[in-house]
């Protein structure tokens, strides 16, 4: 298993309620890219996912993706329909190999109910998403473009960011490959305005772009450039 995300769901379970967990699932491969849940179906099982990272998207009604998250090691998928036995309310696929324990919703359920640690946690990481969905809203009000981008930035550079030595130091390397598209799909703009804004945070030298690839050579000044 690879590094579980800090505050993940499966990382604030205790040993015994995960063991628990696992008896009750089975481990299932995911290649990249591969569609774990549709958006709108009305499938009834939980993943929780154990290495790779996925994003969750909704589809615009004029064509592209609404990214609305990415979820890291340790993140539990589908539970809300699981919960509440409505249509999955977002498409979720891999954005690498991954692999996940898959549970059917009575399963999960069942484990809720004999588990009480266990859904108080359920309940602080649907209050955390809320609350997230919250902020980004405000940031559409708040922001243009590029400090939305560099927002984004700021967050994939603290959850899946790496020491880079060719910066001197403070640089951290993106370790998640999200195209242009896709991250103007995260911050509600158009991809040309994703790309000027990428070129103004180029031209401050606070990142370096390439295919698929962004150092952020000064986090602290790209977290002051978003607000």
């Amino acid at each position: 298993m690879s590094v579980l995300e800090p505050g993940s769901f499966l990382a604030e379970l205790s040993p015994q309620d995960r063991a628990d967990l696992e008896d009750r699932g089975r481990i299932r491969e995911f290649a990249r890219g591969e569609v774990l849940f549709q958006e709108g179906e009305r499938s009834s099982w939980v993943a929780v996912l154990l290495t790779g990272r996925v994003k969750a998207f909704s589809n615009r009604e004029h064509g592209g993706e609404a990214l609305l998250a990415v979820r890291g090691p340790g993140s539990l998928l589908g539970e809300v329909a699981a919960i509440d036995r409505r249509p999955r309310s977002a498409t979720v696929t891999t954005l690498e190999p991954a692999r996940a324990l898959a549970l059917t919703a009575e399963d999960f359920m069942g484990f809720l109910r004999t588990h009480g640690a266990a859904s108080i946690l359920i309940m602080k990481t649907l209050c955390e998403r809320w609350r997230d969905a919250d902020r980004k809203r405000a940031e559409f009000g708040m922001f243009d473009a590029t400090g939305r981008v560099a927002e984004r930035l700021v967050e994939l550079a603290e959850r899946f960011g790496v020491p880079y030595s060719g910066g001197g130091g403070k640089s951290v390397r993106i370790t998640l490959n999200l195209s242009q598209e896709e991250l103007a799909g995260w911050v509600g703009a158009s991809r040309e305005a994703v790309s000027k804004a990428l070129r103004t945070l180029r031209a401050d030298g606070l990142v370096e772009t390439g295919r698929r690839r962004v150092i952020v050579h000064d986090l602290q000044a790209l977290r002051e450039h978003a607000r």
